[in-house]
């Protein structure tokens, strides 16, 4: 039998600064003991949710024909976006940017347009496989110039830092550089894919268990999506197996429709995408474009105006997800002049905007930043 990790490392764990200490899970990792959400011991009645995706990049559904996955064997019921109960939107910003089932148009490859609930998870996968769905295909913004491009609306106010005179500065300036660069976006490759596993309680409560960095965010999305009070919403993440900010607020979507179908069946659902399914759908680390300007003298001090243009491409069309690289890039490029600053004792000025547009639908980040001595 263990001893209790609490017990065994009480002194440790309360040890000094630059005391050794141990991960309270690691020897749990080591061993193969460490619990994820699909290693726990499974709700007698469980049933099994599979995503069904769509195969457009941009469109609007003419005909979804879901007789054949509705009798396919072990299908026990399939979701659309009239299932809903609530509201039909996972948007941590509360703008109804970000829709849990597409209604009618399609803004990426691979955005959830129906789920299936079956007795095992291979029935619920085989069954999506059977769906007829027809797109009436509009152009696709594929790429961050054609975004630019397109002049597609903004996903986000534009916002602005300012500091110094930026046209003076680069008048004066001796010499000019400008060019630009590409950043290419990453998927964020967590060990354990997104999952949920929503177990229904008494009066209408729902319990979750959700691999994601913000449960309290699943609780209040999930509420909104089944129309109840926060509180009939319990979450609980013991560890994640990674994230890196890809489980932040895309865990939403996975929860809620375990949810839905946990309320609608009265029996215990789990939600577990397979990797392929699970890159597609959800958004990256943002790819990036970079132009800059910059305005030096003769020793190559930075004496005018650097620019930086940059555009994101995300999977989901929310106007939180558009805004928080904006801001931490402006914050951070602020933050290292600022500390470069300080390193020539000089005074600068700086002076940025940023904004964000969409692409097909699907957000492009669009930010300047200018500084200037």
């Amino acid at each position: 039998m263990h001893k209790p990790v609490y017990a065994a490392n009480r002194d440790q764990i309360s040890g000094g600064v630059y005391q050794s200490t141990r991960h309270d899970s690691g020897h749990k990792h080591v061993a193969g003991e460490a619990i994820y959400i699909d290693d726990m011991p499974e709700p007698a009645g469980l049933l099994h949710a599979a995503l069904g995706l769509s195969h457009c990049a941009h469109g609007i559904i003419t005909e979804m024909d879901l007789s054949a996955v509705r009798a396919s064997p072990g299908v026990e019921l399939v979701l659309t976006a009239v299932d809903v109960p609530g509201v039909n939107d996972v948007s941590p910003s509360n703008h109804h940017d970000d829709p849990i089932f597409a209604e009618s148009k399609v803004m990426f490859y691979g955005q959830p347009i129906f789920a299936v609930i079956a007795r095992s998870r291979e029935e619920a996968r085989l069954a999506v496989a059977k769906a007829k769905v027809t797109y009436d295909e509009k152009p696709a913004a594929l790429d961050i110039a054609a975004a630019r491009k397109s002049g597609m609306d903004f996903v986000a106010e534009p916002m602005a830092l300012a500091r110094g005179d930026v046209a003076a500065a680069m008048a004066a300036a001796p010499r000019r550089i400008k060019g630009s660069m590409n950043l290419g976006g990453q998927e964020h490759f967590y060990l354990e894919s997104h999952i949920a596993l929503a177990i229904p309680g008494e009066d209408g409560d729902i319990s979750i268990h959700s691999s994601t960095q913000h449960p309290s965010e699943i609780q209040h999305s999930v509420a909104h999506v089944l129309g109840v009070p926060s509180n009939a919403i319990t979450v609980e993440i013991r560890r994640m197996g990674g994230a890196f900010g890809g489980k932040e607020t895309q865990g939403n979507i996975f929860a809620a429709i375990a949810a839905i179908a946990a309320r609608r069946t009265g029996r215990a659902v789990k939600l577990r995408p397979d990797r392929d399914d699970d890159m597609v759908a959800t958004g990256k680390r943002h790819d990036f474009v970079i132009d800059y300007e910059v305005g030096f003298d003769d020793e190559g001090s930075a004496c005018g105006r650097i620019r930086y243009r940059v555009d994101g491409i995300f999977e989901q069309a929310d106007r939180t997800v558009g805004r928080q690289p904006r801001e931490h890039f402006l914050a951070i490029i602020d933050q290292c002049h600022r500390e470069w600053q300080q390193g020539q004792h000089r005074r600068q000025g700086m002076t940025g905007m940023a904004k964000s547009e969409y692409q097909n639908g699907r957000p492009c980040l669009d930010q300047s930043l200018l500084a200037t001595a």
